[in-house]
């Protein structure tokens, strides 16, 4: 785990403490998203009711998809 840097009491965090929760705030919330984008799929957490053929294919293309909105996502930033 990657905590933040927390203020301490009746104090002030200094510009390098607040940069480096700055930075930790923006890979969490990146990771989030990424959470976000698989729970919206849903292919990995519901039961498969399609051929078991098809299944290997269908996880290849939800990862294809997933792949590419990281990478917009990426070069968004």
């Amino acid at each position: 785990m990657n905590t933040p840097h927390k203020k301490p009491r009746q104090g002030v965090l200094t510009p390098a403490k607040k940069r480096a929760n700055k930075s930790k705030a923006q890979k969490r919330i990146f990771v989030e998203h990424l959470i976000r984008l698989l729970k919206i799929g849903r292919v990995a957490s519901e039961i498969f009711r399609l051929k078991s053929q098809n299944y290997e294919r269908i996880i290849w293309v939800v990862c294809g998809l997933v792949r590419w909105r990281i990478g917009a996502i990426v070069m968004c930033q």
